[in-house]
């Protein structure tokens, strides 16, 4: 299978788990993780290997996005202590 097709199978597999999961009551990333397991037990998806440098500027903006479309304002307010805390601990 090539690469490409692979990212474009595992983008919809992501994509479609939502709506199913919202209609089987499961949490989309159990799907998701069940789909990953679905696709590499078989053995005939190839090893894809994902440059490090990739993994911050592609895989955390769509991550944080989706983390502050969820979060309210009141949440944000009443956890800004421990918020900042862990930001500054964390990245310290």
């Amino acid at each position: 299978m090539d690469q490409l097709a692979l990212f474009f199978v595992l983008l919809l597999g992501a994509v479609v788990s939502v709506p199913v999961g919202e209609r089987l009551r499961l949490p989309a990333p159990v799907l998701v993780t069940l789909l990953g397991i679905g696709l590499a037990v078989p053995g005939f998806v190839p090893n894809v290997e994902i440059p490090p440098e990739f993994i911050l500027p592609l895989l955390l903006p769509p991550l944080l996005y989706a983390a502050v479309r969820r979060t309210s304002w009141r949440q944000f307010a009443a956890n800004r202590r421990p918020i900042f805390l862990l930001a500054v601990a964390l990245v310290s």
